[in-house]
């Protein structure tokens, strides 16, 4: 009878930890989009807050940027810079090609300008949430690949960042991985 109980006793903890990671998955949603964007409005500087760990930006240890400018064809220029361990500011440039009539959904390519047709080289930059003064941004896409908090000032107060943090969990991001950035 004690094997009995304790067996039952095993098992409503097993259901009650799966039910309760069930439930804990069932909260988050996938990513989503912004509806649209003024892309006018997103052009300019930002500063990177926060990132995912991306093989691309491995050498980058502050001091990372993105700017971002209207293309007379409606492509977007990405200049993205940042500081190397050893002093020096690197850049990439690229052209984001919008996805949807919002401008919310763009795919990105650092390609040089004659390999950028090729298939798959393209990755995926969602703005996921956006204040209503263009001045702080959640950037990712729907692979939970990639994820930046970006400000229009090298600084952002905690209760801002801990917000848009919040935005990226109920998104389903693994936000104890974020790395923030020294900006100087």
């Amino acid at each position: 009878m004690k094997s009995l109980s304790k067996t039952l006793a095993i098992s409503t903890v097993v259901c009650s930890s799966i039910f309760g990671a069930i439930a804990a998955h069932a909260e988050t949603q996938a990513p989503k989009a912004v509806e649209q964007i003024d892309i006018n409005k997103y052009t300019g500087k930002w500063y990177e807050i926060a990132h995912l760990p991306v093989y691309f930006q491995r050498k980058c240890v502050s001091d990372t940027s993105a700017t971002y400018a209207l293309n007379a064809d409606k492509t977007v220029a990405v200049i993205n810079s940042c500081r190397t361990q050893s002093g020096e500011m690197t850049r990439s440039e690229g052209v984001a090609y919008p996805q949807n009539a919002g401008n919310s959904k763009l795919k990105v390519s650092f390609l040089p300008k004659g390999l950028r047709w090729i298939p798959f080289t393209k990755g995926d930059y969602w703005v996921l949430r956006i204040d209503p003064d263009y001045q702080t941004v959640l950037v990712g896409g729907p692979s939970h690949k990639y994820l930046w908090i970006l400000s229009r000032n090298p600084q952002l107060d905690t209760t801002t960042y801990q917000s848009y943090l919040q935005t990226a969990r109920d998104y389903g991001y693994d936000v104890t991985k974020l790395v923030k950035t020294p900006q100087k």
